[in-house]
């Protein structure tokens, strides 16, 4: 199993602020994945398998700086995009908030991975077209078994290999904000915000645990992953 890793470093054309900025680098992600002609990716009902960060380093007024060189990071496990994303980045010249002036390339093995942590929001779907929040729902035990089987669809999807999962593959969650996490982005001429939080996780250490870990590193926790959703840090041993 790999992860490819792309760090970004953006020139900012404009201020942009932070509750717009999950959205623009989204779809500064999708054109690039548009000039690679690899349209299908976003046509498709099925997972995207990869997830971004949002701009660092942050700025206090939360408000990122016209002019300012900030970056973010593109994780995958896919290694045509991961291709396709590093040969187009830069061509998005004409996007009228930032451009990527260079680019990271990193290919990362499975190591055994002892935390996850969200930088972006982890969202969750429950019943209603609603989002899991401590306020919605409040059952962490529900969180968990959503969590383990959108990890695990996404595992079964990608790697095309049947596991024999015995347990979840989460040992601790904690949620790290009072108030629930949004993301908001512009549908049909409407703001839409999806709800999520911020996690701290420990895997369990067995193998299928350890791989399911190394999956959500690699294409992000939860839901709306291509909108920013669920992008983690890892703290393991390489």
């Amino acid at each position: 199993m790999k992860v490819f890793e792309l760090t970004c470093t953006a020139y900012l054309k404009n201020d942009i602020e932070f509750q717009n900025s999950f959205e623009i680098v989204a779809k500064y992600i999708s054109f690039a994945i548009h000039l690679a002609g690899l349209d299908e990716i976003h046509a498709s009902r099925d997972y995207k398998y990869y997830s971004f960060s949002d701009f660092y380093p942050t700025e206090t007024d939360k408000i990122y700086k016209k002019g300012k060189i900030y970056k973010f990071t593109i994780r995958t496990l896919n290694e045509t995009l991961a291709g396709a994303l590093y040969n187009n980045l830069k061509n998005n010249t004409n996007n009228q908030h930032f451009t990527v002036v260079e680019i990271f390339r990193k290919e990362i093995s499975r190591f055994f991975i002892n935390e996850l942590y969200s930088v972006s929001p982890v969202i969750i779907s429950v019943d209603n077209g609603r989002f899991w929040t401590m306020k919605e729902s409040g059952d962490i035990e529900r969180l968990m078994e959503l969590l383990h089987n959108n990890i695990e669809k996404k595992y079964r999807s990608f790697f095309g290999e049947d596991i024999e999962v015995k347990q979840n593959f989460i040992q601790f969650i904690e949620i790290k904000n009072r108030v629930p996490q949004n993301i908001t982005i512009i549908k049909d001429n409407k703001s839409v915000r999806f709800f999520g939080n911020k996690l701290k996780i420990i895997p369990n250490e067995d193998e299928v645990s350890q791989k399911l870990a190394f999956t959500a590193f690699g294409c992000g926790l939860g839901e709306k992953n291509s909108f920013g959703g669920g992008f983690v840090l890892a703290r393991g041993a390489v």
